[in-house]
């Protein structure tokens, strides 16, 4: 763990941390979530039997564009451009489905919080769609699952 913390100026207030002098390198994160929902949910997302449409192409639609907001959303985030993001979904089978976001630039800074807010808007999105049916959903087990580039190095959660 650092022990300097990295976003507070010489009067202790918030600061967007100063990447000028960093090196670009290539940066890529993994963010996951699951969302524990009625077998029958399920079932409907996958037979594309939601009245709303098509859940996972707009979520996966959603994801994307939360992930190129990033900036808009968290106060300290740097705008990076972005050079790739992709959602995929796995589900269980019976009432669990996973996403995980991978985002990717050339940057002087690395795209944790894209993956993560990827991820999370794309899990909201498929709530959205599908809480007439099943307000009981749960979004849970949301974490950083991979990251790297950049000088603090590769990441691999739970190593």
């Amino acid at each position: 763990m650092a022990d300097e913390l990295t976003h507070f100026n010489g009067q202790g207030r918030a600061k967007m941390v100063d990447v000028t002098e960093k090196t670009v390198t290539k940066r890529v994160a993994l963010a996951t979530t699951t969302i524990i929902m009625q077998a029958e949910t399920l079932k409907r997302i996958k037979e594309g039997k939601v009245k709303k449409g098509d859940v996972l192409a707009v979520a996966q639609t959603a994801g994307i564009m939360a992930a190129k907001r990033t900036s808009e959303l968290i106060p300290m985030c740097h705008l990076l451009p972005l050079s790739g993001v992709d959602i995929n979904f796995v589900d269980d089978g019976v009432d669990r489905l996973t996403l995980t976001a991978t985002v990717k630039t050339v940057n002087q800074t690395g795209v944790e919080m894209e993956a993560l807010t990827a991820v999370q808007i794309a899990a909201l999105t498929v709530y959205d769609m599908c809480k007439a049916m099943d307000r009981g959903m749960q979004i849970t087990e949301c974490h950083l699952v991979e990251k790297m580039g950049g000088k603090s190095g590769h990441f691999i959660y739970g190593e």
